[in-house]
């Protein structure tokens, strides 16, 4: 996790509030999920628009504007699966910050999307940690058009730094990889623990230094 939160322009402010409603309108959301909606969610705003008409950066049909939408949880956080039923709803990059209910601190959190001509494909999420809501702000990443702005953001949730020539997406896929690694290794240390036979021992152990190695690698 990082901490980086962003100043948003005051030229990119939308501050229109966004009934829960209509993302079950938008979206194929199961009764268990809308009541998701109703228990975790206080207010839904989009907060802000980042277009070329309201920060002089050109879009693409990849990222032609990046949205910043604001979610209160009325409790200790808002459900990962709930952010991704409002990202596959609307048809653009999304930032969201979200502020938890129980003491107004709040974090960033986004996942790389990708736009298709149906339902955009998401990677996982990554996030700040949670932050006072007044903490300082930084500046957005210098830019030259929304798709490179869209890549910094994101850049900055990750928790490790992409590498040199990678794109955010293709170091998404490697944080991926990294977090299916780690629950393979928790799962061999633990049969490691309770494996009675030595040649089993061995083997397990085999398993876990290559995994191990594997993921020292994708870090």
């Amino acid at each position: 996790m990082t901490g980086t939160l962003y100043r948003w322009p005051a030229s990119a402010a939308f501050g229109r509030m966004v009934p829960k409603t209509k993302f079950y309108e938008h979206g194929n959301v199961r009764t268990a999920l809308r009541e998701k909606f109703v228990d975790e969610i206080q207010r839904i705003t989009w907060a802000y628009k980042l277009a070329d008409s309201t920060v002089r950066l050109k879009g693409t049909t990849r990222v032609p504007e990046i949205q910043v939408f604001t979610v209160e949880s009325k409790e200790e956080d808002v459900s990962e699966d709930v952010l991704t039923a409002i990202d596959k709803s609307v048809h653009f990059p999304i930032l969201f910050e979200v502020v938890r209910g129980s003491d107004a601190r709040l974090r960033m959190v986004a996942a790389h999307k990708t736009l298709g001509s149906t339902t955009p494909k998401l990677g996982s999420y990554f996030a700040t940690e949670w932050l006072p809501a007044d903490a300082p702000r930084a500046p957005l990443p210098t830019a030259l058009d929304l798709p490179n702005l869209y890549e910094a953001l994101l850049a900055s949730l990750l928790p490790v730094a992409t590498r040199h020539g990678e794109s955010v997406s293709h170091a998404t896929d490697r944080m991926e990889r990294a977090r299916k690694l780690e629950r393979e290794i928790a799962a061999l240390e633990r049969k490691l623990r309770t494996e009675p036979q030595l040649n089993r021992k061995i083997e397990l152990r085999r398993e876990l230094q290559d995994r191990q190695a594997s993921l020292a690698s994708l870090l």
